[in-house]
This record gives structure tokens, C-alpha cells and sequence, in this order.
């Protein structure tokens, strides 16, 4: 079944190319389509373009096509193009000519627009959620461990002492950051597109308030050109917020990777958090965390791939956009997993607490032990030269017993401070 057929049927290969993975990816999107089509039913029926009962009918139909949806008992056979074409056929099959009524004044492209935006809704919100409870766990790692030292560095070579407070806290604050680009997608989403039909809006009087307030929209996208130019951009945007989430999980997960790594020796993990090898029994592998960069550099990816598929694209509806779903989607269901699997593993981190007793972290201390000369009166400039000359000299001797005070460092981590930042996202 088509919403579009005329009579006549399409080449089997032009119907297989065009249709592409939609059924699959609809199956996602079905239960905002019955959402939806539920506002939509309800508001024909305040404006007089369906009886009182029609109108019954077709929602308590809706309702049990939702629940259907929810059981796992949905589904979209070759026979139909994509899941707009199912629920309408389930509607005409039990409720006749009422059926064939629920699609007066919309199109398809504003049916795929309000299911994408109740969509990426409620993926942004469970995202959102996930992203603050990885925050909590890392700023509870970072709290127990706050007195515990590892070496930082620049360039790869060893700098100067950092802290597992540091640490985990700095991955923790960066997702506050990653938040404010959810929190931008979710606005950009959270605009009511239904009523804008293929893209020029509809001679029937809708009511496009009533369907704005009854699906929860905070606004509608009043300008129905602007709205059918949203398909791609809402995604674009989400795309955008979950980039900036995978970059602060690759650039944490390749970080866990180097730490296991025996040349590091910084942290370890429980042995069924791992994988081993065929032929080395020696072996422990962070196999999750180097799934999760993997994931998240291709997530990083979907800003750029969703604008080389829209940015040449003139006003209105093009057959591009169908596109989009088979990219945004599949990166939502990326991240979530890559979130969960963090929140997983690193709950069972274990730390070295004895890293810098190394003598080949000795130089780590080379800044704090001059600063220490600047402290008692020594221009810094000759200090510096001085650190220098003893390092080549061979010696050099560290001041192990330092303190870092100002906010942020790591003997004033600012742990509440950064909480507080957090609780301002709501």
C-alpha cells in the first residue's frame, strides 16, 4: 500500500531503491507517528472535519496500534512503503471509510517532521539523562579518589602531576559543556511542525494550537516553509549535540586505553570487564573502551555527513531527506549504548595509588620545585635556567611535597562548584 498510488504500480526496482531501509528505521519512529495521528484525529474532530464518534473511533484505534507498537507486535511487511501507509491501512481495515479519513489535511512530509521532532524529543531528554549519570559516577570516582597522583602530560612526554581527581572530574565538567548543545538540539526540536502538510500548509481551517499544546510542544514552527525546511536541520542540530558528546567519551575512552596498557600500568579493570587473546593468556584487552572510540569518532562524523546529504537543497521537499533517518538514528542508538557501556565498566575501575613513586616521574616535579625557588626570591627566569642546568647535570632533585591550592587544581578540585554548574542544566 502506498498513500500516493493512483492505480498503477511501480518498477519492483524503483520501489526498492526508493523505499530503501525505511520500513526498519520506521519501526523506531511508529509510535510518534500514532502519537501524532492521535492529536491529529482529535483536532479534525474539534474543527468539524470528523463526527464525535469518528473521531472516538480512530483514537481508540490509534491507542491499540500504539500498544501493539510498544508490545513488539508491529510490524511494516514488503506490501507497505514505510509505517504512515501501515497505520492507515490497519485503520481502514477495522474502521472503513473512518479510516481512510485520517489523513485529510497532512502529507506524509509533515507526518515524518512531528515524528521525527516527538523523536529526537524524547531521545535528547533519555541522552540527557544517561550524560548526568556518567557525570555522577565520575564525580564520585573523582571524589574517592582525589588524593591519588598520576603524571599529566604535553605532547605525550611527561609534564606535571595531575590526580585521578583531576582526572575523572575533568571528563565530568566537559560533559556539562556537551550538555549545553543537547539542551540547544532539544529547543530546536521541541517545535510543533504538524499542520505545515507538504510544506505550503492546508485550505482546511486546522487548528494547529490544539495540536501543538495536545502533543507537548512548547512552541509550534508557525512558518510552513520553515517548518518543511526543518527536516534535516532538527536532525543536523541533534547530530551537533551528539558529537560533542562522543568526542569527550573517544578522547576518555582512548585515555583508559593507554592507562591498562602495561607500559602505563595506571588502571585496571575486573577480569569479565575484558577480553583476552586466542594465543596470548597474558592478555586483557579494553575492548569496550576501543569500541566506544570507534563509535564515537563515526558519531563525530554525522554533523558533516548530514550536511554534504541537505546543504545544496532548495526549499521544499526533495527525496534527499529520507536520507537523514538512516544516519540520525542509527548515531542516537550509537551513543546511548556507547553512555550505558562507560557507565558499566568505569563504576569497577581500580587505580594504581603508587604510580609517582616511579623514579621516572621524578622530572614531573621539576616546575613545582622551581616555583619554589620563585617563592623564595629567585627571578623565574634564572630559576628556569637553573632547573635546567640541574636536569642536565643529573642533579636534579624533585620537591615531592607540593601543594596546589587555587580552584580548579588538583588540591582545591572545586567538586561542588562543578555540581552546581551541572544543577543550573535542570
Amino acid at each position: 500500500m502506498k498513500l500516493w498510488d493512483k492505480g498503477f504500480s511501480t518498477d519492483k526496482k524503483i520501489d526498492h531503491f526508493t523505499v530503501g531501509n525505511d520500513r526498519e528505521l520506521d519501526l523506531v519512529l511508529a509510535k510518534y507517528d500514532v502519537m501524532a495521528s492521535t492529536a491529529h484525529a482529535k483536532m479534525l474532530g474539534k474543527i468539524g472535519l470528523l463526527t464525535p464518534e469518528e473521531t472516538v473511533q480512530l483514537t481508540e484505534e490509534l491507542d491499540r496500534i500504539g500498544m501493539d507498537i510498544e508490545a513488539g507486535n508491529f510490524t511494516i511487511e514488503d506490501g507497505f512503503e514505510d509505517m504512515h501507509s501501515k497505520i492507515e491501512y490497519l485503520l481502514i481495515q477495522k474502521l472503513g471509510d473512518t479510516g481512510k479519513k485520517i489523513h485529510t489535511a497532512r502529507s506524509r512530509n509533515d507526518q515524518v517532521l512531528v515524528a521525527m521532532h516527538l523523536y529526537l524529543k524524547n531521545e535528547l531528554g533519555e541522552i540527557k539523562t544517561q550524560t548526568r549519570a556518567l557525570f555522577d559516577l565520575l564525580m564520585e570516582l573523582a571524589a574517592k579518589y582525589r588524593g591519588v597522583l598520576l603524571p599529566g602530560y604535553t605532547h605525550l612526554q611527561i609534564a606535571m602531576p595531575s590526580s585521578f581527581g583531576l582526572w575523572f572530574s575533568a571528563y565530568a565538567e566537559s560533559l556539562i559543556d556537551d550538555l549545553y548543545f543537547i539542551d540547544a538540539a532539544y529547543k530546536v526540536a521541541d517545535q510543533n511542525p504538524l499542520g505545515s502538510a507538504a510544506g505550503y500548509g492546508s485550505s482546511f481551517p486546522i487548528d494547529r494550537t490544539f495540536t501543538t499544546e495536545a502533543l507537548g510542544f512548547e512552541t509550534m514552527k508557525y512558518n510552513v516553509v520553515a517548518a518543511q525546511m526543518g527536516r534535516g536541520k532538527v536532525e543536523k542540530s541533534t547530530a551537533f549535540g551528539l558529537a560533542g558528546i562522543a568526542a569527550t567519551l573517544s578522547k576518555m575512552a582512548m585515555d583508559v586505553c593507554l592507562y591498562m596498557s602495561q607500559n602505563f600500568d595506571f588502571i585496571t579493570f575486573p577480569d569479565e570487564l575484558t577480553t583476552g587473546s586466542s594465543i596470548m593468556p597474558h592478555k586483557k584487552n579494553p575492548d569496550v573502551f576501543e569500541l566506544i572510540r570507534g563509535k564515537c569518532n563515526k558519531i563525530q562524523a554525522v554533523p558533516n555527513q548530514l550536511t554534504l546529504i541537505i546543504n545544496n537543497l532548495p526549499s521544499g521537499y526533495h527525496r534527499d531527506l529520507q536520507l537523514v533517518k538512516e544516519v540520525i538514528i542509527p548515531a542516537i542508538q550509537d551513543l546511548k549504548a556507547c553512555l550505558e557501556m562507560a557507565a558499566f565498566t568505569l563504576k569497577d575501575i581500580r587505580v594504581n595509588d603508587g604510580i609517582l613513586e616511579d623514579p621516572k616521574y621524578d622530572y614531573l616535579f621539576s616546575v613545582d620545585t622551581l616555583n619554589e625557588l620563585v617563592q623564595s626570591g629567585m627571578p623565574f627566569r634564572d630559576a628556569y635556567k637553573k632547573m635546567g642546568m640541574d636536569i642536565a647535570a643529573g642533579t636534579f632533585t624533585p620537591k615531592r611535597d607540593i601543594k596546589h591550592t587555587h580552584e580548579g587544581s588538583f588540591g582545591n578540585l572545586c567538586l561542588d562548584e562543578i555540581r552546581k554548574k551541572m544543577e543550573k542544566l535542570g
